[in-house]
């Protein structure tokens, strides 16, 4: 459906959108950049940051060029291989920035609880561990919506309320065993919503229970400060997911669906980077160091 279709604001909406992608492509690359020149940022906290960008770099890139595209030939149709592969490559990916922040707090959990035993505990094999099975999650729950929707007759002339191809509408297309899709919607949205959810506020629970019983100020501080960006960044994307999913179920606007489909799937992949490098002097420190590099 797209946002407008004043031939006025096309203009406007094409340099918006790629400059909101050109932004986040590159401030993701550069939190990359930062992490992979520097050892010191050779750390699990870095490993699931960098790996963090790549799946925000992806989860941007399955819906913003294809709508740039759109409003640059001035088409909005889209083939059904091509909007199960969207709607395909958007899970994934969406799916893996939910389960690496889940993995985060738990990296931090361990580092400001177990401090001693944090190398130990958190040491290569199960850092790469935990990223082989987040895309294993990530990849499962993008084969569940597939399959609910395989189900679907293949058929024309559909419309679909976002500016691409959202599974939760698409699955909603279907004109008959609708309780079927919609009880594989609430399950996975319990799995792969609920979950992780608990495992950050549990992770977190734990964090301020130990951040409390420090005796020192600055040692409360200090462990606050490792923490802040990785909430920050939890409380955007989580909170814009949770609206989108309410948006979906009261309203029924398509106006309204895209632009909270907007705030989840755009901008928080462009924060993330700002939020990282603002909060963090490891990462400033790597970004001077390569700028002073080129210059």
């Amino acid at each position: 459906m797209g946002f407008s279709e004043d031939p006025e604001l096309q203009p406007v909406l094409f340099g918006l959108f790629l400059s909101m992608y050109l932004v986040s492509v590159l401030g993701n690359l550069l939190i990359i950049l930062a992490v992979s020149s520097d050892s010191h940022l050779h750390t699990p906290m870095y490993f699931f940051l960098s790996n963090l960008s790549w799946a925000d770099i992806g989860f941007i890139s399955t819906t913003i060029p294809n709508l740039i595209v759109n409003i640059q030939i001035h088409s909005r149709v889209i083939s059904y291989v091509g909007c199960l592969t969207q709607m395909s490559l958007f899970l994934t990916f969406g799916g893996m920035d939910r389960m690496l922040l889940t993995v985060m707090a738990y990296d931090r959990f361990v580092a400001i609880c177990h401090p001693l035993n944090y190398h130990v505990i958190m040491n290569p094999r199960l850092c790469v561990t935990f990223l082989l099975v987040s895309f294993f999650f990530s990849f499962v729950e993008t084969q569940l919506h597939l399959l609910a929707a395989l189900q679907m007759t293949n058929f024309k002339d559909a419309k679909i309320a976002n500016f691409f191809c959202d599974p939760s509408k698409v699955l909603n297309l279907s004109c008959s065993d609708t309780f079927t899709n919609n009880i594989i919607q609430y399950l996975v949205a319990t799995m792969y919503g609920i979950f992780p959810i608990l495992g950050i506020l549990f992770s977190y629970y734990k964090i301020l229970s130990s951040i409390l019983s420090m005796p020192s100020s600055g040692g409360r501080y200090k462990a606050f400060s490792t923490c802040g960006s990785h909430l920050s960044v939890v409380f955007i994307f989580l909170g814009t997911g949770i609206c989108v999913y309410i948006d979906s179920v009261l309203s029924d606007s398509s106006r309204n669906n895209a632009v909270s489909s907007l705030m989840y799937s755009v901008v928080t992949p462009i924060l993330n980077p700002f939020i990282y490098s603002m909060r963090n002097r490891d990462i400033k420190s790597a970004l001077k160091m390569i700028y002073g590099r080129i210059v």
